[in-house]
């Protein structure tokens, strides 16, 4: 039989950090049902460690709710409100993996726990494995891509009288670029 890391072309194990000026997190809600309004958070770190069994790998991260962006600064300041993420109150949302199940030799479902304005739900990811490289510098690098889709009012993000304007739905996406931690 052979192992997981077998069928993923050149895996490699180890402690890795999030590059945040190469990774985006960013997510998009439906607005009156007719437009999508996307968004990111500016501010974040995570680290994944990429275990000798991939199934064994992990991933940590926190995010700043104060950091999120819209590209309009009135919008911006409504969902950091107690309407929306109440910044004040919770100024991070965090994601801890509980378990990865694979799909193919680079698509996984990573099962977690996300806290978000106090409330903590286990979520699914969508992950793809990108790939692992050097970069230019030397150092190694790893690629990662994921996607889920939480409903706000689970998380008791309301949203105010505005709320109705804005579907239920949010689809989070992960584009993750990360460099290996050296011993």
């Amino acid at each position: 039989m052979t192992s997981q890391t077998d069928v993923i072309d050149g895996y490699v194990a180890g402690t890795w950090t999030i590059d945040t000026v190469h990774s985006d997190v960013s997510f998009y809600v439906r607005h009156l049902g007719v437009s999508k309004v996307r968004g990111s958070f500016e501010t974040f770190e995570g680290t994944i460690v990429t275990a000798e069994n991939p199934l064994d790998s992990t991933v940590n991260t926190v995010i700043k709710t104060t950091s999120v962006n819209t590209k309009n600064e009135m919008r911006d300041n409504h969902v950091r409100s107690a309407d929306f993420l109440d910044s004040e109150q919770f100024p991070e949302m965090t994601f801890t993996s509980t378990a990865i199940r694979p799909k193919t030799s680079e698509l996984f479902e990573v099962d977690g726990e996300l806290s978000l304005k106090g409330v903590t739900k286990t979520v699914t990811l969508q992950l793809e494995l990108n790939g692992f490289g050097t970069h230019y510098e030397g150092h190694a690098i790893a690629g990662f891509s994921a996607a889920t889709e939480i409903n706000r009012s689970d998380f008791g993000v309301t949203g105010g009288a505005a709320g109705a304007a804005v579907s239920e739905k949010i689809r989070i996406a992960l584009e993750i670029e990360a460099t290996q931690k050296q011993d």
